[in-house]
């Protein structure tokens, strides 16, 4: 008699040229990522060779129950780390039945700036720092922390080791090895200063893969703690109180700003952000206001300032950066709950199209 996981392991390719492919997108809310299977007759190695899709929106909050049909379109690729073999993991956008990108599709909107041909010339690169908190399922409470109490005060968590120090570390490595069998560009993990909370960076990354890559991550980070029955929040302040928060750092650079003289470039592009402070603000993610207090290594909401190997600015230049005249910079305002796709094309229009 079979077990359950050895059905779940099943090899496919040693019988049938058939695929699975996990269609992925995003919901109403803007951050829950939703997903349905097809079989196709064999593998791709193409979004183009892909068929568009489609689902109820009246069921997502993204269309009303007399016309809910919205139609998802395949626009990037991945190995699939759970089925594996041949079959995919496909990130989609969505649009109506008349082909006009939804609301909540902001990866349309970011294609248009990436295509745009001052920013293509640029080859703008991004290493974006997610992080994130590992929950209690049962009683929505941080990984590791006493229920209804509070664990000893920040300070041995950040990149720390042990049982009283590391909580959900399978979940974190298991996520790790499984976006790099995707192809995901993830660069590293670590533990963050706050117990229970967690770090991935995806990149560097070239324009709009940034975001597809960040968006398939999460993916894959939802899938495995679903496995663990355990809860990922993207909330940049989980808990209230002297406990740090969580963001999305954003690392920056283009062409010109790592050739020789970029570092004028790169203080031009910080100007940029400066004069939109505001703007980038309100499109950086729900909730920041919790966050940026200008404690807790962040900069006020309110405040616009950068500097060197200052982690309590809004803006921060590396030490290397500066020393070599050229290289990349940090934008520290944005929230774990930002969407890729518009802070990534929102950065370079700002500083490239103006």
């Amino acid at each position: 008699m079979s077990l359950l996981s050895d059905l779940i392991n099943l090899n496919l390719s040693d019988d049938t040229q058939k695929i699975i492919a996990e269609y992925i997108w995003i919901g109403g809310s803007g951050m829950d990522m939703r997903s349905k299977a097809r079989t196709l007759p064999g593998p791709v190695t193409t979004p183009a060779e892909l068929p568009k899709w489609n689902y109820d929106g009246s069921s997502t909050g993204q269309a009303p129950g007399e016309d809910s049909e919205v139609i998802i379109y395949p626009q990037a690729i991945f190995k699939d780390p759970f089925r594996r073999g041949n079959n995919i993991l496909v990130m989609c956008d969505a649009y109506t039945p008349a082909g006009e990108p939804i609301p909540t599709n902001k990866r349309h909107a970011a294609a248009k700036v990436f295509s745009h041909p001052d920013v293509a010339a640029e080859e703008t690169w991004y290493g974006i720092e997610q992080e994130y908190t590992l929950l209690q399922k049962e009683v929505n409470w941080p990984l590791g922390w006493p229920i209804g109490g509070f664990p000893g005060p920040q300070g041995p968590y950040y990149c720390g080791t042990g049982a009283d120090k590391a909580f959900g570390r399978d979940i974190v490595d298991a996520h790790y090895k499984a976006c790099l069998y995707a192809g995901i560009n993830i660069s590293g993990i670590n533990g963050e200063v706050m117990p229970g909370q967690w770090e991935f960076q995806v990149g560097p990354s070239v324009g709009i893969s940034a975001g597809d890559e960040v968006w398939v991550a999460r993916y894959i980070l939802e899938r495995i703690a679903e496995i663990a029955g355990v809860v990922v929040s993207f909330d940049p302040k989980p808990i209230p109180g002297d406990w740090n928060g969580a963001g999305a750092h954003t690392n920056y650079s283009t062409k010109s700003m790592r050739e020789d003289g970029g570092y004028k470039i790169i203080l031009k592009a910080i100007e940029k952000l400066g004069l939109k402070h505001k703007e980038h603000i309100a499109a950086y993610g729900e909730g920041n206001e919790r966050r940026l207090t200008g404690k807790h290594e962040t900069a006020n909401i309110n405040t616009f300032k950068w500097g060197v190997a200052n982690r309590g600015a809004s803006v921060r230049v590396g030490r290397d950066t500066e020393k070599a005249g050229k290289g990349y910079f940090e934008d520290r305002r944005p929230a774990s709950n930002m969407d890729p796709y518009v802070v990534t094309s929102m950065i370079a229009e700002t500083t490239i199209i103006g």
